[in-house]
């Protein structure tokens, strides 16, 4: 079958798609062996160090907190971004030039300034400029430097995605006399939410990877710094990395499975005719019709 996109492959493209898979699988499994005896050459794979995982003490006091201080700080930058992002894209689409040039112009900034330093200089803010306490300080750091940039990002998929929708939705609209607030609100928005998804997802997955920047620099105690306590503490490195990897991977891959659960049920939503009537209430409609709802009296007259 062929498409004008994409032409079914021939017998000479089948063979050659074969053999490069075969080709990938080996490479893939020689390079999984490599490393599989560099860690075991190196001791990396005894039984000792990967012992402290199995037993509750290293989740309880290490991990899990960790893990429970990067989901809070992903996801407190989450709820204030994902607002301010969607405030900031459509205001720069906005008629007014008082609004768009601003707000465009505190998109581009932050947008251009590294996460981490966005980190340090909110963290040397609060240290000099507030009363909050050292404890705590890391924490509002790593989410103020999360909001700003990723609200940033956030505003550019939001203004993105209506901007992707057909033009003739806000044409639309505007015969039927909404104004340009109530077109954004109840046509565009909605219909955008499915073509900006795949992005939000992609941004918010980058959140909880960017936590990882407060607890290298600013001390806060996400999952990889509380897997340095345990590797200095076990003597694990190598596997302590693996194992945080792996959680990564799982919390992402949920939030990910979540978004594309969402989206597809957002597809369907839209696909949708309609509410069904039941027989009663196409009688009812006919007996009205007849009845002369339509415009007519009773008798069928005018």
């Amino acid at each position: 079958m062929t498409s004008v996109l994409y032409d079914a492959p021939g017998p000479k493209a089948k063979r050659r798609n074969i053999i490069f898979s075969v080709v990938f699988v080996a490479l893939l499994a020689l390079l999984a062996w490599w490393v599989w005896q560099v860690l075991d050459d190196k001791g990396q794979l005894e039984w000792a160090l990967w012992k402290p995982f199995t037993e509750g003490a290293a989740w309880t006091t290490y991990l899990l907190p960790g893990l429970g201080n990067t989901l809070k700080a992903a996801a407190l930058a989450m709820v204030i971004a994902l607002p301010l992002g969607a405030i900031f894209g459509i205001a720069r689409l906005s008629d007014h030039r008082w609004v768009r040039g601003p707000a465009g112009a505190v998109v581009e900034f932050f947008r251009a300034i590294p996460v981490l330093l966005l980190m340090l200089f909110a963290n040397e803010f609060y240290a000099r400029s507030t009363d909050i306490s050292s404890e705590v300080r890391p924490l509002y750091a790593v989410v103020t430097g999360l909001v700003l940039y990723n609200a940033s990002v956030l505003a550019e998929v939001v203004r993105a995605g209506i901007l992707a929708l057909p033009k003739g939705q806000t044409e639309a609209a505007q015969a039927i006399g909404l104004r340009k607030g109530q077109t954004m609100t109840t046509i565009l928005l909605p219909q955008a939410v499915t073509v900006m998804l795949p992005a939000i997802v992609s941004q918010l997955v980058v959140i909880v990877k960017d936590t990882a920047l407060g607890g290298a620099l600013l001390n806060y105690s996400e999952l990889v710094s509380a897997r340095g306590t345990l590797a200095a503490n076990y003597a694990n490195v190598i596997p302590s990395f693996i194992v945080v990897a792996i959680i990564f991977i799982i919390v992402n891959f949920i939030l990910t499975s979540f978004a594309s659960w969402l989206e597809a049920r957002l597809r369907r939503s839209k696909r949708s005719t309609g509410a069904v009537l039941g027989a009663e209430k196409v009688e009812d409609l006919n007996a009205a019709e007849i009845g002369g709802s339509y415009g007519t009296g009773a008798e069928g007259k005018p």
